[in-house]
């Protein structure tokens, strides 16, 4: 651990790499499977919905253990998380407006990728209530 950075714990590492890697697995299938069928845009901006969820998962991971570490107004903290929220929302709006029809899949990535967030979020627990 680097002196100066928040503590991270293990679990939570560990299940950030593993939607990481689902996400990134995704992205390929995805790619392979809608390129050679013609629709390369569509897969292209699902990508970038899963890149931003794995973006946004990051920058979660580094808020809350921030905010374990110094204790700042609860208020500041709720704000943070609108702001990154609010800047994602943008992102997807932006493609989808700017970039019809295939900017929405912008929003079906992000989906895909809570989607693989709450899956990797529950094999601990799982894993924790077949030991008992």
């Amino acid at each position: 651990m680097l002196m100066g950075t928040p503590y991270t714990p293990p679990v939570t590492r560990a299940t950030f790499r593993r939607t990481a890697i689902a996400a990134v697995v995704v992205a390929v299938v995805a790619l392979a499977v809608l390129v050679p069928m013609g629709y390369g845009l569509y897969a292209l901006f699902g990508c970038v919905g899963l890149a931003l969820g794995i973006f946004n998962n990051g920058l979660v991971m580094r808020a809350v253990a921030n905010f374990a570490a110094t204790s700042p107004s609860k208020g500041r903290f709720a704000g943070s998380v609108l702001f990154r929220l609010g800047v994602i929302t943008i992102v997807a709006l932006g493609c989808a407006f700017l970039f019809r029809p295939w900017g929405i899949t912008v929003a079906a990535g992000l989906a895909i990728f809570q989607f693989l967030a709450v899956a990797s979020s529950m094999l601990p627990l799982i894993k924790e209530i077949r030991q008992r």
